[in-house]
């Protein structure tokens, strides 16, 4: 008489995990539960110890977020590799030229997540770090990876703008006119949009097939006026990046 194996601890894990994509990178627990075909104390059980290794995390909101361990494990993938070590000389160069913020970011569903930062005791304190995903219609990195976004995910994004501080662009149409300017002069810049006192510049870095896959960008303190002054440095490390990929 036949009998149906019950799913083991493995695929029930891995049917948690691969409830998360980019339109879902954030998820309750019943919408975990129910994409991966568990029972809700099952699937809270096995979130728990996921948390435990760090493999997922709870915003604030409750809602579960892949976690940094499992992204660090990813970053060993050969695509986050490469990208890594490519950028990091070029990265390394823009520092040394400039003592500011240096950073590097990918698209990850609606989220910027950064790959790389490298920074020194006299650049301004920022909130990013390598795994953390960071919205992105208020960061330069960020604007720069949505104006290059599939339609989809521009609409997503534009239609739960929500502020960060004062200056953050809630409306809809303006974030829009701020895209297409994005994609015309080819950069993006942020002031106190995403933290008081800071400000950004970032510029697309594209692959040998022309595709925009990273977002390289500065940051640095509000006064600074003459930040314009360094975006040849950050095209010159963009193509740099580029270049390096395609070896």
């Amino acid at each position: 008489m036949g009998s149906t194996a019950r799913p083991s601890v493995t695929s029930r894990v891995l049917s948690i995990l691969g409830a998360f994509d980019e339109r879902n990178p954030r998820l309750t627990l019943s919408e975990i539960a129910d994409t991966a075909g568990l029972p809700v104390s099952t699937a809270h059980r096995l979130l728990g110890e996921l948390q435990a290794w760090d493999a997922v995390e709870r915003d604030t909101d409750g809602r579960y977020v892949i976690g940094r361990r499992l992204w660090k494990v990813g970053t060993l993938a050969p695509v986050a590799r490469e990208l890594r070590e490519a950028s990091l000389p070029a990265m390394q160069d823009l520092y040394e030229a400039t003592h500011e913020n240096v950073q590097i970011a990918v698209r990850e569903g609606t989220q910027a997540l950064y790959v790389e930062r490298i920074h020194g005791k006299s650049s301004v304190p920022v909130l990013s770090r390598p795994g953390v995903p960071l919205p992105m219609h208020a960061t330069g990195v960020g604007k720069v990876l949505l104006a290059w976004a599939p339609r989809e995910v521009v609409e997503e994004v534009v239609e739960g703008l929500r502020p960060i501080t004062r200056y953050t662009i809630t409306e809809r149409g303006r974030m829009l006119r701020e895209l297409a300017t994005v994609r015309r002069v080819g950069y993006a810049r942020t002031t106190e949009e995403m933290g008081y006192g800071t400000c950004s510049l970032a510029v697309p870095v594209q692959d040998a097939a022309g595709e925009v896959v990273a977002s390289l960008a500065l940051v640095t303190r509000t006064g600074r006026r003459d930040l314009a002054k360094f975006l040849p440095a950050l095209r010159v490390a963009s193509a740099s990046i580029t270049r390096r990929m395609g070896v």
